[in-house]
């Protein structure tokens, strides 16, 4: 939806509708309604990431992608991206996917995985 060809009216009441949204269920919502949460268009979502809008707009779209597409598009609105695997007995932080420190001398750092394999 673009909101600039709609009235003003019409552009307010929606603003107001996702921003009531995030407040109602802040923990599950799709790409474009969180970008409109942030109060960012795709236009402003493509100079962030430095790609075109409509290469926001296929993201959006998407229903599967690479985990750092995924993380660079959180982190260009402010947040951080979390992977969890749920069960009954509780959550599990997978780590798998984070970045991978580097030394000074571009070496990777050993990650938690590493470090069990190692034991």
């Amino acid at each position: 939806m673009i909101l600039k060809e709609l009235p003003p009216t019409f552009r307010s009441d929606e603003l107001s509708r996702q921003s009531q949204r995030v407040q109602e269920n802040p923990a599950a919502m799709p790409l474009d309604a969180l970008r409109d949460a942030k109060q960012l268009t795709q236009v402003q979502m493509a100079q962030l990431l430095k790609i075109s809008q409509g290469a926001v707009s296929k993201v959006e779209r998407r229903t599967d992608m690479f985990v750092s597409t995924l993380r660079n598009y959180v982190r260009a609105i402010g947040g951080d991206l979390e992977i969890r695997a749920v069960f009954p007995e509780g959550d599990v932080l997978i780590d798998q996917f984070s970045e991978a420190k580097r030394t000074e001398n571009g070496n990777r750092l050993a990650s938690k995985r590493d470090e069990r394999k190692a034991v």
